[in-house]
């Protein structure tokens, strides 16, 4: 396991932040209170904790496929549906939606080897991540990857109320492989991946997903 590149940063201002306070309780605060000093060292180290789990990256052995769309993201599948598309397609498409608590790795994937094809930001509000309107109103990125069997695959990255920035490392015309980090979104969020209507879905709702390991659905050859 290795921590995300701004997590190692975050871990070590958080850390010394962390032990400052302990030491300014311990000898100007609650020197005669020993209850309170273990109380702050225990909150203390379950809030660093909490910091590291979320900024974490584990080893994995990565599903990869031409076919295979991988999911983006740990979490919980949230929606399987067939939706309209705005943004990019303008036409009908299966939309697979997964919900990443604070809890859940970060990191977001490629879940298909290709081109990208299409790249936009968009700054928005911070509605709770399972809001119907969190996909066309919250701040959210999307990305649209050609593979080399042509079909294209939208996903789009949206934070939620508690993760107010997203971090992208793709622009247009860029190759990129599956399962490789394309970005990042801090405490909370959602990632919706939208799939052409024949594609074949391998999950159901309420599935608990892995980033870069489950596979979210099959393309037609």
């Amino acid at each position: 396991m290795r921590l995300h590149r701004e997590g190692t940063t975050i871990m070590i201002t958080t850390g010394l932040v962390l032990l400052a306070l302990n030491l300014l309780a311990y000898f100007y605060l609650f020197s005669d209170s020993p209850t309170a000093i273990t109380l702050l060292a225990v909150v203390s180290l379950i809030l660093f904790i909490l910091i590291v789990q979320f900024f974490r990256v584990p080893n994995r052995l990565l599903t990869t496929g031409d076919l295979r769309v991988v999911a983006p993201a740990d979490g919980k599948v949230v929606v399987i549906e067939e939706t309209t598309e705005n943004e990019y397609f303008q036409d009908r498409r299966r939309q697979v939606s997964i919900f990443m608590s604070p809890l859940n790795v970060h990191v977001n994937r490629n879940p298909v080897s290709g081109i990208v094809r299409y790249f936009k930001y968009f700054p928005g509000k911070y509605l709770v991540a399972w809001h119907p309107k969190s996909s066309t109103e919250n701040e959210r990125t999307t990305v649209v990857v050609q593979t080399a069997n042509g079909v294209e695959v939208l996903f789009r990255q949206i934070a939620g109320a508690v993760a107010r920035r997203i971090i992208w490392y793709v622009k247009e015309g860029q190759p990129v492989k599956q399962g490789e980090e394309f970005g990042f979104i801090k405490f909370g969020s959602r990632v919706d991946v939208f799939l052409p209507l024949d594609a074949e879905i391998n999950v159901k709702i309420g599935d608990v997903t892995k980033g870069g390991v489950t596979v979210l659905a099959e393309l037609k050859g």
